[in-house]
């Protein structure tokens, strides 16, 4: 057991204080760097590290969106009116963008064309994917569920589409170490893959077989 821990009760803290431990014990953690329409068709991109799959039957992600002085973000906005949107997965090169498309802008700007980067007609959905994404997920919206005192809303999507680099998959396998993902950490920090090492079997005859650990 670690010594000299500090014990620390939440209670007696405030929202950013809780926040601010939260993003330091919640580490690593995934980007959706997420493109969204208005109804009267803005684009924009924002990025959201509070981010999971929620089920793969129907295939389902969720990111949690917070707000902004009480009000609405755009991306909760865009995908309330539209229904659409689409997750994508930044690489590593893409990490600085990602925290640039973070900041605040006035409604109706769109953080991709000022980053310059490119998008793509999706398939499914009528909001379109970063053309540099290595996997974007086009998703539908399923359900919002509020969360806390501030009105965090839990934003589950169901996924109509993958799109995933071709060389980075084997079947359906996908080679983490090629989408070469970036991941948020507390702060304005940012992370990237580091040692991998991947659990495999070794079968000496039926029933039988011996644990195999590989490092890249």
């Amino acid at each position: 057991m670690p010594d000299d821990m500090t014990v620390i009760d939440p209670s007696g803290l405030s929202a950013q204080e809780n926040y601010r431990l939260l993003t330091g014990c919640v580490v690593p953690r995934p980007i959706a760097w997420v493109t969204s329409v208005s109804r009267d068709g803005a684009a924009n991109l924002a990025p959201f590290s509070a981010f999971t799959m929620v089920s793969n039957d129907p295939p389902m992600v969720g990111i949690n969106i917070g707000r902004r002085e009480g009000g609405f973000k755009d991306t909760a906005r865009n995908i309330a009116e539209r229904g659409e949107y689409v997750v994508n997965i930044p690489g590593w090169e893409h990490w600085r963008d990602v925290h640039e498309s973070g900041e605040v802008h006035p409604p109706g700007v769109d953080e991709a064309e000022i980053l310059g980067l490119g998008t793509e007609p999706s398939d499914v959905v009528s909001v379109p994917r970063l053309a540099a994404a290595r996997v974007s997920l086009e998703c539908r919206l399923a359900r919002v569920v509020e969360f806390g005192r501030a009105g965090a809303q839990f934003t589950v999507g169901e996924v109509v589409r993958f799109h995933v680099l071709s060389s980075a998959l084997d079947g359906l396998k996908i080679d983490t170490a090629m989408i070469d993902p970036a991941s948020r950490l507390a702060g304005p920090t940012y992370g990237r893959l580091g040692n991998v090492e991947r659990i495999g079997r070794a079968s000496r005859g039926p029933g039988q077989g011996e644990s195999l650990v590989e490092r890249t």
